[in-house]
């Protein structure tokens, strides 16, 4: 009977005692699922609308080239700074990571590059570029104020997230391999996977575009100096033309593609630099040519790199002329892959955003993304931004000293951003799941 009355006893106080509010991934794919449509209307509404062609537009008039971006970088740390968001500086030198969430895995990082290009803008408007020769040219300005956006959204629902959304401003993507740098310098440790976006005046705005796998090539630009004997051009007999030999290396060079590679194995290979002699009737001592070369794989890339040096050395050698060939190693990147769950991530939460009609297959190209070297090492997934409006007429291409950025495509950058880290932490179980003490980031 005693007994009987304990269990009674134990039954009555259970009922009564709090009971413990789980704080599993499945609570927060509950609450993100209410959020994540208001981040568009969020990032359209006219004060952060403002505050991010603000940010675009002081970044613009101050353009700074790879690894020089300090005064880009100090901006970035102010904006941190007053929405209260912990981050690493220096990283790369130039380079933030901000940290928004628990500090604890699972780590979803979102990366914007920071840096200009050796352009004179010939854009005649209130917020031309201020620095003479530098131009922000390739709508970087806009991707760090679409970040600081998505970071100012993401702020706000800092005691949601499931985890650690990585803010990375990354320096240096235009050849210096800043991709490169900040891996090195532990700026993904323990990061799962990574998000990249870069606008494109090839779709409309409203519209984003990606495909799984290879969506940019392996680069990188090689130089030759063909050495020979200069002299009068009436006396050929007497000189070893190094204009003859490097015109066979550029003909032959163009081989390696339509005679060696496989054709439905894409693959590049241009002369964009040919320097040699100054004046009509002199033959030269040398010629320096320059060139780059691109393919959509590992193995295509090692082997496309020797033949080149082997093609330059020996055809020269055939002319009697010698040649060294120097390849531009800090300009080389990998392969732009994209992870094909990524990819499936990508385009459930711009679908369900934007309007499933509105996410595009990219074509693969053969230009080059130093974000490579991040989806080289952990899964990765870079997009198109669509900024395309027709009522407002053309837009030039990027690196052209005529380049514009439509602003209004800014909510959709930073609503995307935020929405993909969002639900990739709802849905994704950490994987560094046994990390070494300390390891995990305690700026948070």
């Amino acid at each position: 009977m005693a007994f009987l009355k304990l269990i009674f006893l134990i039954f009555i106080l259970h009922s009564f005692m709090p009971i413990p509010i789980s704080s599993t991934p499945s609570l927060n794919k509950e609450v993100f699922a209410q959020i994540r449509p208001d981040f568009l209307d969020f990032a359209k509404k006219p004060e952060i609308m403002d505050w991010m062609v603000g940010i675009r537009r002081k970044i613009h008039e101050n353009p700074e080239l790879g690894y020089e971006e300090f005064e880009t970088s100090k901006l970035i740390r102010a904006e941190l700074d007053l929405m209260g968001i912990p981050y690493k500086y220096p990283v790369a030198v130039t380079g933030v990571v901000g940290y928004i969430g628990t500090g604890k895995p699972p780590f979803v990082a979102l990366r914007a590059d920071m840096d200009a290009l050796a352009l004179e803008e010939l854009v005649e408007w209130e917020h031309k570029s201020k620095v003479p020769g530098k131009m922000h040219a390739c709508g970087h300005d806009a991707h760090v104020a679409m970040l600081l956006g998505a970071a100012k959204m993401l702020q706000e629902h800092r005691n949601d997230l499931q985890g650690t959304i990585v803010l990375i401003f990354q320096p240096a993507e235009e050849g210096g391999g800043g991709a490169k740098k900040m891996l090195d310098a532990g700026a993904l440790d323990n990061v799962d996977a990574i998000f990249a976006l870069h606008v494109s005046t090839k779709f409309p705005i409203g519209v984003v575009a990606s495909r799984p796998g290879p969506i940019l090539a392996a680069t990188s630009f090689f130089e030759a100096v063909i050495n020979g004997k200069g002299g009068h051009a009436a006396l050929p007999q007497h000189t070893v033309d190094p204009i003859l030999a490097a015109s066979n290396v550029i003909v032959s060079l163009q081989h390696l593609v339509s005679r060696e590679a496989d054709p439905l194995d894409s693959q590049v290979v241009s002369i964009g630099k040919f320097q040699g002699g100054g004046a009509f009737n002199v033959i030269p001592d040398s010629v320096t040519i320059g060139g780059t070369f691109r393919t959509f794989s590992k193995e295509s890339f090692v082997q496309l790199k020797q033949r080149i040096e082997e093609v330059i050395t020996k055809q020269a050698r055939v002319q009697r002329c010698n040649a060294k060939v120097i390849f531009h190693e800090n300009s080389s990147y990998p392969v732009c892959f994209n992870n094909k769950e990524l990819h499936e991530h990508f385009r459930k939460v711009a679908g369900e955003m934007l309007g499933v009609q509105n996410v595009v297959e990219a074509v693969a190209n053969m230009g080059g993304e130093d974000f490579a070297f991040f989806s080289e090492v952990i899964p990765g997934l870079f997009f198109f931004l669509g900024m395309k409006n027709e009522t407002q007429g053309p837009l030039q291409s990027g690196h052209s000293p005529y380049y514009t950025v439509n602003e209004d495509v800014f909510p959709y950058g930073a609503a995307l951003h935020a929405s993909l880290a969002t639900t990739y932490l709802s849905e994704s179980p950490p994987k560094h799941t046994s990390p070494p003490e300390g390891s995990f980031h305690d700026e948070l």
